[in-house]
């Protein structure tokens, strides 16, 4: 058996206002959702002004980050990114009912070396999506004293 951490709620709320924060001092308009180690949605804002599309592919971003455990613009980073054309997962995208996001903004929570769901962020460019994934995941490991919390652009697990 094996004891497992897992993200609550509390963490997410958490999560989504130092979102919201950074996408306010990035000047990007964004939706932030949070899902578990399932891929399961455990919350989801969609600030004013942000694009009616965003739910959706955060959402996306969410569950291809957490379900997979790497970030999504891994996926098509050169030169080998394994969505790429010619490379193991080319065309990955289209599986999955569209749920299955190849492009920046998808981050792996990773907690203790376990990941424990995926924040997906969508609204900005890739700068401002990665600034304000990063900055959840910042606030996640100052919350979470005495646990490792992966805090970058690029994770792979």
């Amino acid at each position: 058996m094996k004891t497992a951490l897992k993200l609550e709620l509390e963490e997410a709320k958490l999560m989504i206002e130092a979102a919201k924060k950074k996408s306010e001092e990035v000047n990007a308009f964004e939706t932030i959702a949070i899902v578990d180690d399932g891929g399961n949605l455990i919350a989801l804002e969609r600030m004013n002004g942000a694009r009616i599309t965003g739910p959706e592919i955060a959402i996306a971003k969410a569950y291809t980050a957490g379900g997979h455990k790497r970030s999504t613009h891994l996926f098509n980073k050169e030169p080998n990114g394994p969505a790429l054309p010619g490379n193991e997962a080319f065309g990955i995208q289209h599986m999955l009912n569209g749920k299955f996001a190849v492009f920046v903004g998808g981050f792996p929570i990773v907690v203790n070396g376990e990941v424990v769901g995926g924040i997906g962020i969508s609204g900005g460019n890739g700068e401002q999506d990665t600034a304000v994934g990063t900055a959840a995941l910042e606030a996640l490991q100052q919350h979470l004293e005495g646990y490792e919390v992966i805090v970058t652009a690029d994770i792979k697990k």
